[in-house]
């Protein structure tokens, strides 16, 4: 009893003080300390429950849920940065309640339905711009009104589906708009994944705390863009700019949440006015396109031409009908601030009711008594881009006050303004709200932007209940970005009862049995194929690694480090491309630190997994979290190594680790991986590596006047040296050997082995023309097969094996014809249209 107390006791004190310590901060009062003093009470919730914790378990406990974050590789890049960063994420919530969050949600429901009535109109018959209602150089002066447009029905009946509204909250409590996102909304994966964390770092909290799930507004928009589709079954794809997205992360990991199909703009293709995505068996309808790519690039043919990440003829498909794409290209005008200033007006025209939620003033410098008021208020006001993409380079990152720019940037600014007016607008500066946010052992108070969401439904729009919540700790948010010193924050909007546990999963009757994925597209393909050759070359490489330095290290293998077998193996590791020819004389530690970690060989063993890596981080939605985790830290264990002097011990430790990654690699996808497409050409990249590697080392290691070390060590590489040793008791022989390491159909190393499960693979793969005619895949491995099923080991010399290395090589490019990527050349699936 005695020792509760005590526990209460100094909970309450922690508590007290980080209030009192928060209470003398700059920027209070806020979210946490109310103007009279007091701390609402699910704040009050939240913090006294993280005092009970003992000293240091709260970080404790979010440092263990964010290791999830570096395992997963949740991540951003920032705009014209190569690398990726990991996802920083503040422990601390932002916490509304119930009905704060109602006033919220009715406001951006209303704004959501004014911004789609404004978009259609605008599209349509423009009455709003006839009648004088808007400027038509408000709507025509960006980029973003897309003309081609102009008269198009939607597809689906909808223009948007998904609406996103940046917020912020005054001192006094009231909540403003601060910007709409109507292009391509980002940020609701990262939601997800911020709830993700905090659940599993506090969950009994989380749930105690009556938060609301994500999962029912996921669920209505994936209801809707199904319901939008002409086909009952529809197939929706998420079109997206690629892996150097600066939130590639959180479209695969939407695409993966969802079910849809993540593609990029080469995946798809045109035909009489419908989309079809490039799969391995031929080519297949997309009915609905989530859209994340900027209207400007989707379509090189009409659009911008330099553009690589659209699809050429894509408004031509919307214009019949024949996609539905999500949102409509040319919804990005919405986002205009030269817009902002019409809204107040423009509800009560289209709406006949006020803004629920009011955006920041703003006046479009574009009409002349808002320009001479601007003019009049300059230093009192912000300067912003009336369009996106369009004004001084200044504003490139937000509004800026003239008085935070440097003289001669100031200068060129205003200049500007007189050159060309539409291009800018002024808005009222004004003041946000903080929220508490953990910085350096303590609260500290932090100005934060509320990115909320809203999708389009049968019965209106519904918003989620929580949001992408981004803080700062700089002084000003408005320009805020997951850039220097942001966080993002999970959002808790807490209800007043026990709220159910909803998940995406389907009531019981309403889903179809299905065994089978559907069909892999081309580029999915293309790249599982890479990540297994990728993956078996840097296995071979690394048991070349080891088998050096067990050359040395090995009284037994001494035969390896003398004469001709070392000369042998350094000579391979310089043919693959692991060691510069030039380093070939170094000593032996040095030569094995090169083939590890030398990142400009391009086949040294940090070079492969990189590239495997990044092959990997292409296809994010169709690996587990665990083959991503290893795959991740196999890569930092080898990365920045290169001048770390290594013995020949210490090389071979590491050689090994690297090999048991790489071995709990190919366990994940042979007991993990279902047995579909997807699964063959990862095995099939794997197979035919081995097969080449394996050839190489043939020739190299058992021509006609091989020694008895050659044969030792060749064995070695292939693992096979247990099953020689008890299947031939009389000793080392050239042709066992050769016919152990090509000809064997029960060796999994063997040549032989590689070609046979390679046949059976082919065989499941689907054929573009039901003719009963054999591909060229088909021939090729026919003729393989029946060169490894007949030949006699005896016979098998170097010339022979070089010849099946050939074989193979061109049964990689056959595969790489037929199944991946070919531009303009890809045809749909062709079928007898006779009768037998």
């Amino acid at each position: 009893m005695q020792d509760r107390d005590a526990a209460q006791a100094a909970s309450q004190t922690r508590l007290d003080a980080w209030l009192s310590g928060y209470r003398r901060l700059p920027n209070v009062p806020d979210e946490l300390i109310q103007p009279d003093g007091t701390t609402p009470d699910a704040w009050l919730r939240f913090l006294g429950a993280l005092a009970e914790f003992p000293e240091g378990e709260f970080e404790d406990r979010f440092a263990l849920a964010t290791r999830h974050i570096r395992d997963a590789g949740v991540s951003h890049r920032i705009y014209g940065d190569d690398n990726e960063r990991i996802w920083p994420l503040s422990p601390l919530p932002l916490i509304l309640d119930e009905r704060e969050w109602a006033v919220i949600a009715e406001g951006v429901a209303q704004r959501a339905t004014l911004l789609e009535a404004v978009l259609t109109d605008l599209y349509g018959d423009a009455r709003l711009i006839s009648e004088g209602h808007l400027p038509a150089a408000a709507v025509t002066g960006g980029a973003d009104f897309v003309r081609a447009m102009r008269g198009v029905k939607p597809a689906g009946g909808r223009a948007m589906h998904l609406y996103a509204a940046d917020l912020g909250r005054g001192p006094d409590g009231r909540w403003w708009v601060l910007d709409d996102r109507t292009q391509a909304p980002s940020g609701s994966g990262y939601a997800l994944e911020n709830r993700m964390v905090l659940s599993r770092a506090f969950p009994n909290l989380y749930n105690a705390m009556n938060v609301h799930r994500l999962a029912p507004f996921f669920s209505d928009f994936r209801t809707s863009l199904t319901e939008a589709a002409h086909r009952s079954d529809p197939r929706i794809c998420l079109l997206s700019p690629g892996p150097f997205s600066e939130t590639y992360f959180e479209q695969a990991h939407l695409a993966r949440y969802l079910g849809f199909l993540l593609v990029e703009g080469d995946d798809l293709v045109v035909r009489d006015g419908q989309v079809y995505v490039r799969t391995i068996a031929g080519l297949k309808r997309a009915d609905v396109l989530w859209r994340r790519v900027d209207a400007d690039f989707i379509d090189p043919l009409e659009l911008n031409s330099a553009s690589r990440l659209g699809v050429p003829g894509l408004l031509d498909a919307i214009r019949a009908g024949g996609v539905v794409v999500s949102n409509m290209p040319g919804s990005g005008l919405i986002e205009s601030r030269a817009l902002l200033g019409f809204l107040p007006a423009l509800s009560h025209r289209l709406l006949g009711e006020p803004l629920k939620l009011p955006n920041v003033a703003t006046w479009w410098c574009g009409q002349p008594s808002e320009r001479r008021q601007v003019h009049r208020n300059i230093d009192t006001l912000a300067i912003a881009r009336a369009f996106s993409g369009q004004g001084h380079a200044s504003l490139a990152q937000g509004p800026r006050m003239l008085a935070d720019l440097a003289p001669a940037e100031r200068e060129s600014l205003l200049a500007a303004m007189d050159a060309r007016p539409v291009d800018y607008v002024g808005q009222e500066v004004v003041r946000l709200s903080t929220t508490p946010a953990w910085r350096g052992g303590e609260l500290r108070p932090s100005p934060f932007v509320l990115r909320v969401y809203a999708t389009a439904t049968a019965d209106g729009w519904k918003v989620m209940p929580g949001g992408f919540c981004r803080i700062s700790d700089q002084p000003d948010a408005r320009a805020l970005s997951m850039g220097q010193g942001a966080q993002a924050a999970d959002v808790w909007v807490l209800s007043e009862r026990p709220v159910e546990r909803i998940s995406l999963l389907a009531h019981r009757d309403e889903v179809k049995v299905r065994r089978i994925m559907g069909h892999l597209p081309s580029r999915a393909a293309d790249n599982l194929f890479w990540l297994g050759r990728y993956l078996e070359r840097a296995e071979a490489t690394l048991r070349l690694v080891r088998s050096l330095c067990t050359s040395l290290m090995d009284s037994d293998a001494a035969m390896h480090g003398a004469g001709e077998t070392l000369s042998k193996l350094r000579g391979l590791l310089v043919e693959w491309g692991a060691v510069d020819e030039a380093a070939n004389g170094d000593q032996v530690a040095d030569f094995v630190s090169a083939a590890l970690y030398d990142e400009a060989a391009y086949g040294s063993v940090i070079r492969l997994v990189q590239a495997a890596r990044r092959t990997a981080a292409t296809m994010r939605e169709r690996l587990s979290e665990d083959f991503w985790k290893l795959l991740l830290n196999l890569e930092d264990r080898l990365k920045g190594r290169r001048q770390e002097a290594l013995t020949e011990a210490e090389g071979l430790a590491r050689a090994e680790g690297a090999l048991q990654t790489l071995s709990a690699l190919s366990g994940l996808t042979q007991e993990n991986m279902n047995r579909v497409a997807g699964w063959r050409f990862l095995d099939m990249g794997g197979r035919i590596e081995r097969g080449v590697n394996t050839c190489r080392m043939m020739r190299q290691l058992a021509s006609d006047d091989a020694t008895l070390d050659d044969l030792d060590l060749l064995l070695d590489l292939i693992d096979s040296q247990i099953t020689y040793r008890s299947r031939y008791l009389e000793g080392m022989a050239l042709g066992p050997v050769r016919d152990m390491v090509s000809l064997d159909p029960f060796n999994p190393r063997s040549v032989a082995f590689q070609i046979l499960t390679l046949k059976t693979h082919l065989a499941c793969l689907p054929t573009l023309q039901d003719d009963g005619m054999p591909e060229k895949p088909t021939r090729l491995m026919v003729h393989l097969a029946s060169q490894v099923e007949t030949a006699d080991a005896a016979d098998l010399d170097t010339e022979r094996a070089m010849e099946i290395e050939r074989l193979l090589m061109a049964f990689s490019n056959a595969i790489t014809d037929r199944y991946f990527l070919q531009g303009s050349n890809a045809t749909p699936t062709k079928k007898l249209g006779g009768l037998a």
